[in-house]
């Protein structure tokens, strides 16, 4: 696994970053490292916990190329907005969001994004990356 962390405070950014392998461990590890880096920085966890375990779990899922990490970017922005990106090298693999089957167990993870997070998209590029990314507004 490469791993490299960069951590910033100050009173109006803060921000690590993260390389990850794209396996179930991977994504489990990045759940881990924002619950702890959003602890240090006296913010709940929830509900960015969820959103990171979703979008690292389809980065792991669906944009693994082997040999290639997936990277794991949180900022804070003047402690009123969460960030998180989540940057693969899968950019044919664009995330759609739908209903699954009732009976499916698999296919709902947007859906948990969608109804966490205030604002989530897909930037494309630099070939062959995208990053899927979600904001969650801190201040009500």
């Amino acid at each position: 696994m490469t791993y490299e962390t960069v951590s910033r405070a100050s009173a109006t950014h803060r921000r690590f970053t993260v390389l990850l392998s794209p396996t179930r461990r991977g994504a489990r590890l990045a759940r881990l490292l924002t619950t702890a880096h959003l602890a240090d920085w006296g913010l709940s966890p929830e509900p960015a916990a969820h959103v990171v375990a979703e979008l690292t779990n389809n980065a792991a899922t669906h944009g693994r190329v082997s040999g290639r990490d997936f990277r794991l970017d949180v900022t804070v922005r003047d402690d009123k907005q969460l960030r998180i990106e989540v940057t693969d090298t899968r950019s044919e693999q664009l995330p759609t969001p739908g209903t699954p089957a009732d009976d499916a167990e698999t296919g709902r993870g947007l859906l948990i994004v969608e109804a966490l997070a205030d604002r989530w998209g897909v930037d494309h590029g630099p070939v062959p990356r995208k990053t899927v990314w979600a904001e969650i507004d801190l201040l009500p």
